[in-house]
């Protein structure tokens, strides 16, 4: 990849963009009728709170996934310095939408495998290589689980890979 980006739709029209060196946030001002400089050079905390998976989907997670999730729950995610902080759920079932939420408050998407479709529903391609991009174009880390996702060699244009992006201290934990 050469240059990645996302446009979330909401409140404001935010537009984030790599081109290979850093990550740059731009906002729609709808007067001007034109994208905007807001976050230059954004970058993703060490570690943060968030957590964005489909609950619903635990029981068919592995057991390292789940364990992962179950010490979460319990005990918080590592802030980075030692101790912890309490781990926030949040899923909105966007794939921009919560990974900008990991991009600004640091923590952890995830789409991983499940027993019905072990390779996980994300797309390679357009889904989590561009989203990889950006992370890592940030300050984090994108893996399959097994191996960067930016790594992975393409089989074909719809295949699907379990995705882990966010703050490096989240995706290593």
């Amino acid at each position: 990849l050469v240059a990645a980006g996302d446009c979330l739709y909401s409140a404001t029209t935010v537009m984030v963009v790599t081109m290979g060196k850093g990550v740059d946030g731009f906002t729609l001002d709808p007067d001007r009728k034109e994208f905007l400089g807001t976050h230059p050079d954004m970058r993703i905390p060490h570690s943060g709170p968030l957590i964005c998976t489909n609950e619903a989907n635990f029981g068919s997670y592995c057991a390292p996934v789940q364990h992962y999730l179950r010490k979460v729950k319990r005990g918080g995610v590592g802030d980075g310095k030692g101790g912890s902080v309490k781990a926030q759920g949040r899923y909105v079932g966007a794939l921009v939408a919560d990974l900008h939420n990991v991009l600004i408050k640091g923590g952890l998407y995830m789409y991983p495998g499940t027993k019905e479709n072990p390779n996980g529903k994300i797309r390679l391609m357009y889904e989590s290589n561009p989203m990889a991009m950006i992370i890592e174009q940030a300050g984090g880390a994108a893996s399959t689980g097994r191996e960067k996702i930016l790594d992975v060699q393409p089989r074909e244009i719809h295949q699907r890979v379990p995705t882990f992006l966010g703050s490096v201290q989240n995706i290593f934990e």
